[in-house]
C-alpha cells in the first residue's frame, strides 16, 4: 500500500456519514436504520445483495430452541421478543409456523452443552436422554421469555390422532408443538434495501470497496462500481458487515494480516417433493444431539436442514457434500415413514454461517451471536467490524451499530425501526388472506398460486409491479410459473436484478418450477433489457 494518497483531481469526492460494507441482511438493516435517523449512508456489495449467507438460511425467525441448552438466555429472549417486532413489520414475507416436536424416551441434546454436563452429574441414569418433563420445561421457559402477543403458546399432541402424526412412523405418538416465524430471507435483504434507499441512502449492487486510508479527519475510500469506474469517496464512518468476507475485507481494504475473528461454518440444505399436506413444520433430534428441521416450501416441496460443517476457506464454494446430503436423508428417514432418498433431491443450497470465533470445539458450539467491535488500531475507532449474528437479530443488530455511531457523530434522530413497516407490510398480520383475495379479484387472470406468491413477496405493493387494479396483463414476454416481463422489469428497475440467477433464486424462488430453456430465455430477456432500458411493458412503465 502506497505512504500517501495519490492525487485525487477535479471536485470533492461525495461525502459520507456511514459507508456500510456488505449487502447482506445485516448491512441493509444498518444502512435501513442509519438513514432513517438522517444519516448520510452509502452500501456497497460486491456482488448480488443477499448473493451470500442472507439468502442460504432455514428461512427462520426463531429464538434458537436448542440455545438454552447453551444457558444463552440474552441471546434467546432478544430473538424471541423480536420474532413479533419483525412479524408486524413485514406480515407479507413472513407468518406464524407451528413447529412439531416428536418425543421418544431415547431423545438426546449434545453432550457439549452446560446443560447436559449438568444433568450428567443430577441425572446420571439418564444418560443424556431428556425425559419428556425436561423438554416440556424447556418449552415452557421458551414461551415465557417472548413475550408473545401474537404467537400461541406451546400444546402437547397426540400424534396418534393429529395430522401431525400421519407422515411419521407409528412408534411416534407424542410431541409438542410450538410457535417460530417463517421468512423469505432474500426478500427480507432487498426490502430493507429499498426503505433505505427510500431514505436517501445511495445503495451499490456489484461495488467493490478497494482501499480506505483514515487521514485524521475521515476516511479516504476507493470504490470500484458496476461499470468498472474507480471513484473516490469520504466517509466518517465505516462499518465493515462483509460476513463471511469480514476477514477479507480487514485484509484486502485496511491492510491488516492475519486476521482471524470469524469461523466459517457450512449450513447445507436439501428440497424435496412435499412430505406432508399440513401447514406445519417439524423439528426432528438425531441421537448425535444434532437437529433438523423439515418445513413446508413453496407450496409443494419440503425443505430439510441443517447441518454445521467447518468449511476451509472463503476460496472453496460452498457446496452440500454426499456426507450431508446422506446426513439429512438418513436423519429425515428416521421420522418419516416414506424414506427421504438422495434422487428424491430437487434442489440443494448451502451458504456460510461467518460466526465469531469464541474458541468453541465443534460447529454446532460456537456462538450465533453477534459482536459489534470497533477497531481501536484504524481510523481511532471509527472503523465497526460485525461478527456472526442471525436473521432474527438483524434490526437488533443495527440498532447496536447505530448506538456506536451516535457516539461517534451525534444523534441525529431517534430510535425508529421498531415501529415501522417494510415497504409492502402496510397491513395487520391477520388481513395477509384478505389481501390475496383482493388482489386474486383486482387482477382475474392470475392463477391462485401466482396471486398468493404476489402478495406473499410484494404485499400491498402488487399494484406496483402489475399496474392499476383491473388494468389488462401487461404486454410482454411470460417466463413460465406467472413469471411475467412485468414482474421481470419491476425487479430489474426497483430491486438491482441483473440476472436470471438474481430474479429466479433470490428475489423469487421460481427456479424451482423454471427448467434450463426458461432460465436461459429469462437470462436473455435480463439483458436484453439492461442493453436497452426502453423495452418495457406499458403497465411499468407507470408510477403508482
Amino acid at each position: 500500500m502506497p505512504d500517501q494518497d495519490p492525487p485525487c483531481p477535479g471536485p470533492a469526492p461525495e461525502h459520507y456519514d456511514l459507508l456500510v460494507i456488505g449487502g447482506g441482511v445485516n448491512g441493509a438493516g444498518i444502512a435501513r436504520d442509519a438513514a432513517g435517523r438522517g444519516y448520510a449512508v452509502c452500501l456497497c456489495e460486491q456482488g448480488d445483495f443477499a448473493g451470500g449467507t442472507s439468502s442460504a438460511s432455514t428461512k427462520l425467525f426463531h429464538g434458537g430452541l436448542r440455545y438454552l441448552e447453551y444457558l444463552e438466555f440474552r441471546l434467546v429472549r432478544e430473538a424471541l421478543i423480536e420474532r413479533e417486532v419483525l412479524l408486524r413489520a413485514m406480515p407479507h414475507i413472513s407468518w406464524p409456523l407451528r413447529f412439531v416436536l416428536p418425543y421418544h424416551a431415547a431423545m438426546r441434546f449434545d453432550t457439549a452443552t452446560p446443560v447436559s454436563r449438568l444433568l450428567s452429574v443430577l441425572m446420571p441414569w439418564q444418560r443424556g436422554r431428556r425425559p419428556a418433563w425436561l423438554v416440556r420445561l424447556g418449552l415452557a421457559l421458551y414461551d415465557r421469555l417472548g413475550r408473545r402477543e401474537i404467537l400461541p403458546p406451546t400444546r402437547n399432541l397426540d400424534l396418534t390422532a393429529d395430522a401431525a402424526g400421519r407422515p411419521l412412523k407409528p412408534e411416534f405418538r407424542r410431541a409438542f408443538e410450538y410457535s417460530d416465524c417463517w421468512v423469505d430471507d432474500a426478500r427480507l435483504v432487498i426490502l430493507n434495501l429499498r426503505d433505505a434507499q427510500a431514505r436517501g441512502a445511495r445503495i451499490d449492487a456489484r461495488s467493490t470497496v478497494l482501499r480506505a486510508v483514515y487521514d485524521q479527519q475521515h476516511w479516504q475510500v476507493d470504490i470500484r462500481d458496476a461499470d468498472g469506474q474507480t471513484r473516490r469517496v469520504t466517509a466518517a464512518v465505516i462499518v465493515n458487515s462483509a460476513g463471511p468476507w469480514v476477514d477479507q475485507v480487514l485484509h484486502n481494504v485496511f491492510g491488516q494480516n492475519d486476521v482471524h475473528n470469524i469461523r466459517l461454518v457450512r449450513g447445507s440444505h436439501i428440497v424435496v417433493a412435499r412430505k406432508f399436506d399440513h401447514d406445519r413444520a417439524y423439528f426432528f433430534q438425531n441421537a448425535d444431539g444434532r437437529i433438523i428441521f423439515a418445513i413446508p416450501y413453496e407450496s409443494d416441496y419440503t425443505l430439510i436442514g441443517t447441518t454445521d460443517m467447518d468449511h476451509p476457506d472463503l476460496a472453496t464454494k460452498p457446496e452440500i457434500t454426499a456426507e450431508e446430503r446422506d446426513y439429512l436423508c438418513r436423519m429425515a428417514s428416521i421420522y418419516f415413514r416414506e424414506p427421504v432418498r438422495p434422487e428424491d433431491i430437487v434442489w440443494t443450497y448451502s451458504g456460510l454461517r461467518p460466526l465469531f470465533d469464541d474458541g468453541a470445539s465443534g460447529a454446532t458450539e460456537a456462538t450465533r451471536d453477534y459482536v459489534v467491535r470497533p477497531d481501536p488500531a484504524l481510523g481511532n475507532g471509527r472503523l465497526l467490524n460485525i461478527f456472526g449474528g442471525k436473521l432474527t437479530t438483524y434490526r437488533r443488530l443495527a440498532e447496536a451499530v447505530l448506538d456506536q455511531v451516535e457516539d461517534i457523530l451525534g444523534r441525529r434522530g431517534p430510535a425508529w425501526t421498531a415501529t415501522a413497516h417494510l415497504p409492502g407490510g402496510d397491513l395487520p398480520v391477520d388481513q395477509v388472506d384478505g389481501l390475496i383475495g383482493k388482489v386474486a379479484a383486482d387482477y382475474p387472470w392470475l392463477d391462485d398460486f401466482t396471486a398468493r406468491r404476489l402478495v406473499r413477496s410484494y404485499g400491498t405493493e402488487v399494484p406496483l409491479v402489475l399496474g392499476p387494479p383491473g388494468s389488462a396483463p401487461a404486454e410482454g414476454e411470460t417466463f413460465g410459473a406467472g413469471l411475467t416481463a412485468a414482474e421481470v422489469h419491476h425487479l430489474i428497475t426497483r430491486e438491482w436484478a441483473r440476472s436470471a440467477q438474481d430474479i429466479a433464486f433470490r428475489r423469487t424462488k421460481l427456479g424451482l418450477r423454471l427448467n434450463e430453456d426458461q432460465i436461459a430465455r429469462l437470462d436473455a430477456y435480463v439483458a436484453q433489457v439492461l442493453a436497452d432500458p426502453q423495452q418495457r411493458p406499458a403497465q411499468t412503465a407507470r408510477e403508482h
